[in-house]
Order: C-alpha cells, then structure tokens, then sequence
C-alpha cells in the first residue's frame, strides 16, 4: 500500500459512545452492564476475547477466603450476591450453559482463622473419603465455583447479542484525551469515544500509567482414575488447591511467579503442584494428566484491584489478581455507576488510583 493510501486509512475516524479496552472478564461484564444501559459500547482485545488469564483461572467464587485481604471482603460479597443473575444474563443473551460446578470449599490451614470451626474426623471424610489432613486444620465454606471455560465461551456470545460490538485482534496503542471525548488508536484506525474503560487484565499498567503487573500462575488438570473416590469439593490449602469441575476433571493450581509476559510451562513446576495435591487427595497419583498452562494475573502492589476514574473520560478497572472471576460483575456494576454518574453501591475509595502516588511519597 502507498504511503499516501495508508494515511488514508488511518485518518478514517470511527465512533462510539463507551470503548473498553480488554475482552476478559472484567471488560465484557462492563460491556455487559454498559449495554445494558443504553450505551453504544465497543471492546478492542488485542487477542481472543476471554483467552488469557479470564479463560486460565480456577473459577473459585472464593468471597469467604480468609487468605484475601480483608479490605476486599465488602466487594467480594457483593458481587457474590450478584453471580446467580449475572450468569442468567449470559446464559440468556448466549443460549450456552455456564453451570454451577461446585458449591462447598474445604480449606485447610495450619491454624484455625478467627471465626471458624474446625471440622471434626467425621465431617472431613463424608465431604472427602479418603482426604489426608498432614496436619492442617479444615473448615468448610459454602462456596461456590464456575467453569471458566464455560464462561470464556459463553461471555463474547452475549456481549454481541447485547448490541456490543467485540473487536479482537486488535491493541489499543495511544489514548488522548481531548475536552469531551477521547481519542484512541489502534494499529490503523482512530477513534473517538465519549467514555473508556482500562480492563486489560495485566497490560492495563502500559495504557493507564498504574502499577499493574502480570503474576504468572501455572496449572494442571487431571482426571480421576476410574473408580477412584470422585472429589465433589474444592479443597484448598496455603500451596495449593484442587477445584473439582463435576465430570472426573480436578484443576490444580496454581503457582505465584514475577516471570513478566512469560506463559511458559515448567514439568518441574506442574511436578510440585501434582505432589503436593496428592498429599492431601491421594487419588491424584493414579490421576490421568489432561493439559497443563500458565494464565497472567494483573496485580498491584497491595494485592487490591483499582477500580477508579482516571481521567475525566477514562475510567479504569484492572489488579484484580487471583479474583477477577469473582469480582467480575461487582466491578462491572461499580464502573456501571461511576461513568453514569450515580454514587457506587459500596465504598470503593479503597480501591483508587491515588493510593500509590500516595504510598510512593511515604517511599520518599
């Protein structure tokens, strides 16, 4: 093409009133809500929608988990409260299934959190025949997990049938704004927007300038031998967990790693996970090894997602760490609120931009 024709091309200003920048998740829930509100919204992933950390997770709706930070319980439950109707919406708009695949967790820990009953011998072996304790002290939790895979199918459905329109493949490299719109391009088109979201999962930092960084996260999933003891709960412990999705299919994860963008697998990795879920559910040894991956998980340095304004037409929504399944419509319902201007259902100030300039002048 002609140096004259491609500036054609990239001088083509296209519109619409809400662009969100991420096809995970979090930016198709925002979609969702957006939409939902009357707004023309339009969502640029530079890959596949719902194919990188949103399509890697476990799928624990873990909102009781005593190792999150306790500012995150409020968001936590109330986007909990939320999932039943949120996943009626997609199922809905999409005609796909997303089933509930699991609705109590065991948690094992050293020592017994505040607030909890330890369970007895006979507890723990009517809801894990066969669970070998290596001196932890379990709980139970009722606790519910998803399939993401469920999700990362049926999600991009029904942000489309929602009126959304998803564009994949394509990264948004330039935001500018300029008085009432904002002026976004991409490989080889400009757009104006009226309103834009930051939900790039862990390449959110490089767009809005926040310190959100991916967290590499390896996984394995094995099937269980056949008749072995089927696995009915979640079982999770401080190195480890094991998320049972219903059909002899048992998710193992996951690990923590500052490896940058690096998705790799490592045998010795999967080896530790595999070893140290045996410890606790035996049958994993006879277990068949299905597949194994690495997801990125955006996080920040307090371990809190942001989920603030940026901007006066850019709004940001990203760090959501090993929760974002979780907090998906929460978040979405509170970026909802803020962009059309009606006070946020619960207090987010926690959750704001300002608190690493602030913590950075503490460093100083």
């Amino acid at each position: 093409m002609s140096p004259s024709r491609q500036r054609n091309k990239i001088d083509v200003v296209k519109h619409t009133e809400a662009a969100i920048s991420g096809g995970g998740i979090i930016g198709l829930s925002t979609a969702l809500e957006l939409a939902a509100s009357g707004l023309e919204v339009t969502v640029f992933e530079q890959g596949r929608a719902m194919a990188e950390a949103s399509g890697a997770a476990a799928g624990m709706l873990a909102a009781a988990d005593p190792e999150n930070p306790e500012a995150l319980r409020p968001l936590a439950e109330f986007s909990a409260g939320l999932y039943s109707q949120f996943l009626a919406r997609i199922e809905e708009l999409s005609g796909e299934s997303v089933p509930i695949r699991t609705r109590r967790a065991l948690q094992g820990s050293p020592e017994l959190p505040e607030g909890f009953r330890e369970m007895t011998v006979g507890e723990l072996e009517a809801a894990a025949p066969g669970i070998a304790r290596e001196g932890l002290r379990f709980f139970s939790l009722d606790e519910e997990s998803v399939d993401p895979r469920d999700l990362a199918r049926a999600l991009p459905k029904a942000a489309c049938a929602a009126g959304v329109s998803l564009v994949e493949g394509t990264r948004i490299t330039a935001v500018t704004e300029h008085g009432d719109t904002v002026q976004i391009e991409t490989s080889g088109e400009r757009w104006t927007v009226e309103r834009l979201v930051h939900a790039g999962g862990a390449w959110a930092g490089g767009l809005s300038g926040l310190p959100i960084v991916p967290r590499k996260g390896q996984m394995v999933m094995v099937e269980e031998h056949e008749g072995a003891a089927r696995l009915e709960v979640v079982l999770r412990m401080p190195e480890v967990y094991l998320v049972p999705r219903g059909d002899g299919r048992i998710v193992i994860g996951a690990t923590v790693e500052d490896a940058g963008f690096d998705k790799s697998v490592q045998d010795a990795s999967i080896s530790g996970l595999l070893d140290a879920a045996a410890s606790v559910w035996p049958p994993v040894r006879r277990a068949r090894i299905v597949e194994s991956w690495a997801g990125l998980r955006p996080a920040t340095p307090d371990g809190l997602p942001v989920i603030d304004g940026c901007g006066e037409r850019c709004w940001i929504a990203g760090g959501h760490f090993r929760n974002g399944i979780l907090l998906a419509p929460g978040t979405a319902r509170i970026v909802r609120e803020m962009i059309l201007g009606i006070p946020p259902t619960i207090d987010i100030s926690i959750f704001g931009c300002g608190r690493f300039a602030a913590a950075a002048l503490r460093g100083n």
